[in-house]
């Protein structure tokens, strides 16, 4: 199997691919949802400075995407639709550069966090493989969380202290 992974950040990716053994894999950033903008660095430099320590290859859409995000989430600024706005537009970019990279399965790091809504995560990656050709691995990592954090406190990673949008910091 050939693998599409988006990353959310570098202390989720790592962990989630330790776990991925026998699989080729492509990291995947795109994040638009990730503000403010040094909060938006942060997590991107610390991606790019773990792949490239681990030499793995990493495809960016490096776009600050505060207007792109505002846009998408129009109106609805209240979790649990926003957030699946926000799940929806970052698979569908990864379906669909994963078909670009000859993948044919795709996935994302956000499946080891306890605060995310996995059953939503699963769903629309689900729907988008369903429409895209491709295989959604849905692997649920949440038993990982907390060895991650430990491993990623330790190898200094930048940790973040919210999932990413100006409302998440709130919440």
């Amino acid at each position: 199997m050939k693998l599409f992974f988006h990353c959310c950040c570098a202390p989720c990716a790592s962990t989630c691919i330790g776990s991925l053994e026998g699989i080729a894999l492509s990291l995947f950033w795109f994040n638009p949802n990730i503000h403010p903008l040094a909060e938006y660095r942060c997590r991107r430099d610390s991606l790019l400075t773990f792949a490239s320590a681990g030499n793995l290859p990493l495809e960016t859409i490096d776009e600050y995407g505060l207007e792109l995000f505002m846009a998408e989430i129009g109106a609805e600024t209240q979790a649990p639709r926003r957030c699946e706005t926000c799940y929806r537009m970052r698979l569908e970019k990864t379906a669909q550069h994963a078909a670009e990279n000859g993948c044919d399965a795709f996935s994302t790091s956000l499946l080891i966090s306890p605060y995310q809504q996995h059953d939503l995560i699963r769903r629309l990656g689900e729907e988008i493989a369903g429409k895209s050709g491709l295989v959604f691995l849905y692997q649920d990592f949440r038993p990982l969380f907390r060895e991650g954090q430990k491993q990623a406190r330790a190898q200094d990673m930048y940790m973040q202290k919210y999932c990413g949008c100006n409302f998440s910091v709130k919440t």
